[in-house]
């Protein structure tokens, strides 16, 4: 996969509803995880959304999550994030150093549950990012 760059947007809770309406607006394939199925200990958030993504025909490609806990609070018009991912290799570790450069890391570029490399940060011109680096198989 070559790298992306998408949008990347939050909801306080109701973000599986909002990407359902945005697949039934672009059609195409709509996949969605939640954060129990990736082991949160909490039942309160268990059926929330840790990631979905929605790829269209038209290549677009627009992925969301609920607000995760521990990430602050929801805070309306704060709610979308640059999300950069794709395969180790492509040069992204370098970018996250670059993007870090000056800025606020909000989560450590590091290992995830999920088995990739990942972290947050606003940059020095308070643009949010996230950086993702897919696992090696």
């Amino acid at each position: 996969m070559a790298s992306q760059l998408n949008p990347y947007l939050t909801f306080d809770g109701n973000a599986r509803e909002a990407m359902e309406f945005y697949h039934a607006i672009f059609g195409g394939e709509l996949k969605v995880n939640t954060f129990g199925e990736f082991g949160a200990p909490d039942p309160a958030i268990a059926d929330k959304v840790m990631h979905a993504m929605l790829t269209t025909d038209r290549g677009y490609v627009l992925m969301a999550s609920d607000t995760a806990p521990g990430m602050g609070t929801f805070t309306p018009g704060d709610t979308m994030t640059v999300s950069l991912s794709g395969d180790p290799g492509e040069g992204l570790e370098d970018v996250w150093e670059k993007l870090a450069d000056g800025a606020t890391v909000t989560l450590p570029f590091e290992k995830q549950m999920w088995g990739d490399l990942y972290g947050q940060l606003v940059d020095k011109y308070g643009v949010p990012w996230m950086v993702n680096v897919g696992a090696t198989q």
